[in-house]
């Protein structure tokens, strides 16, 4: 249920809705889009894609050290709900971006994704205590299809009220439009509350005593210096970081491609992301099933190698129809990669580890810096050349890359022992 309260950020703000607003507010009637930013001229999907950078930055160093708080007092939750509440919030917040507030709009955006990114840390690591290992495949999979189809079901009553927003009372459709904003915070938040009531509370029956501050860095670095005796975590934490900046770049500016490169208006722009959404609940669950015969390995190899075929289609895409045969493979493999992803790392963890949140850190610090450099090199690619396609062919590298990584790697079904 929590996938299902936080999916509807990751769709209505950083896929579909935000961004074709964002653009459209920051562009100038002539079709400038030239943006100050503090007194700096800037491009405004530059911008932003720096933007997405920082706030992956900002919170970066500060995971690991709260995880091993957490782990310390066996507290995940309280932790959760702080990030949970920081990012539903800074949705509300976005209701009063108009365009000309250009700091607060981008600040907002900042705040949400931090939110987003902290939260998602300790939400990780709760799998390994609510499932059992021969389901984590399972589970991790049917998380991210509730989360698609929770936040398909907003996406479309937002859109609603959008092209509708004259008989629902609305003053204009910017207004319209920013008033979805502040439903994805209230889900966000609302929803959470299902997670919050079921998830357990220190289920390991810790008793901290002393300077938790401390003693939750002692717990941080004894994770860090275990992860010296299997070599094979290691590995395929480098691995991740590399194919992630390809699919967690895409995710956040493929509205933004579609909307500089093709030109193409929001109402195509929004189709395109519903066919990802709807696609990818079923790519989850094929690639479950893949990861089942054939192993989770191989599973990721092939996803990865069409994630590459993707960059390629993306620079050669020239219309709408080509476009949305893009989408189309990219909601195929996204839910798949990310949530086998998931259950992967989980069978690497040492099957007699209870500092969750601590492992589960240094997977989800992997996420946040690979966002960091992806949306970086992305935006920054952009800014040399001029051109968005240039960009996604630097993409194809980071996947290529993480495949011959991945394929160092050795993942059973089975728990790890030192030494592997």
């Amino acid at each position: 249920m929590y996938d299902w309260a936080n999916s509807v950020y990751s769709l209505v703000i950083t896929s579909a809705i935000f961004p074709v607003y964002y653009q459209a507010v920051t562009t100038d009637k002539t079709g400038g889009d030239i943006v100050s930013f503090f007194g700096y001229p800037m491009v405004n999907s530059v911008l932003y894609s720096y933007a997405l950078s920082m706030s992956f930055l900002l919170v970066a160093p500060l995971l690991p050290l709260l995880s091993g708080m957490a782990d310390y007092t066996g507290n995940k939750k309280a932790f959760m709900k702080f990030f949970v509440y920081l990012g539903g919030m800074a949705c509300i917040g976005l209701y009063f971006f108009t365009g000309s507030n250009v700091e607060w709009g981008i600040a907002c955006s900042m705040l949400a994704s931090i939110g987003y990114a902290g939260s998602v840390v300790f939400y990780d690591a709760f799998l390994p205590e609510i499932a059992s290992e021969d389901r984590f495949d399972a589970v991790s999979a049917q998380g991210y299809s509730m989360g698609y189809y929770g936040s398909v079901i907003l996406l479309v009553v937002n859109l609603l009220m959008i092209t509708f927003w004259s008989s629902l009372g609305f003053p204009d459709q910017g207004t319209a439009t920013r008033f979805s904003f502040l439903m994805v915070g209230l889900w966000w938040i609302g929803f959470s509350q299902i997670a919050f009531a079921r998830l357990p509370d220190n289920p390991f029956g810790q008793k901290p005593a002393g300077r938790v501050l401390f003693n939750g860095y002692r717990e941080l670095q004894k994770v860090w210096t275990s992860l010296v005796a299997y070599p094979n975590l290691k590995r395929y934490l480098l691995a991740y970081f590399f194919y992630n900046m390809g699919v967690q770049t895409v995710m956040y500016l493929a509205a933004t491609f579609g909307s500089k490169e093709l030109k193409l208006n929001d109402s195509k722009l929004i189709i395109t992301v519903l066919i990802i959404q709807l696609v990818a609940s079923v790519g989850a669950s094929l690639f479950a099933r893949v990861s089942a015969k054939r192993g989770n390995k191989s599973a990721l190899i092939i996803m990865i190698f069409i994630w590459i075929v993707i960059c390629i289609l993306a620079y050669l895409t020239t219309n709408e129809y080509e476009f949305f045969g893009v989408a189309f493979l990219v909601g195929m493999v996204m839910g798949g990669i990310q949530s086998l992803s998931r259950a992967t790392y989980s069978k690497l963890i040492p099957s007699n580890s209870i500092d969750h949140a601590s492992y589960f850190s240094f997977f989800d610090i992997t996420f946040t810096l690979s966002i960091v450099f992806g949306t970086f090199t992305y935006g920054m690619i952009e800014q040399i050349s001029g051109s968005m396609r240039n960009s996604t062919l630097m993409l194809m590298v980071f996947f290529i890359v993480g495949m011959i990584l991945l394929s160092r790697v050795t993942i059973s079904n089975q728990s790890v022992s030192p030494g592997q």
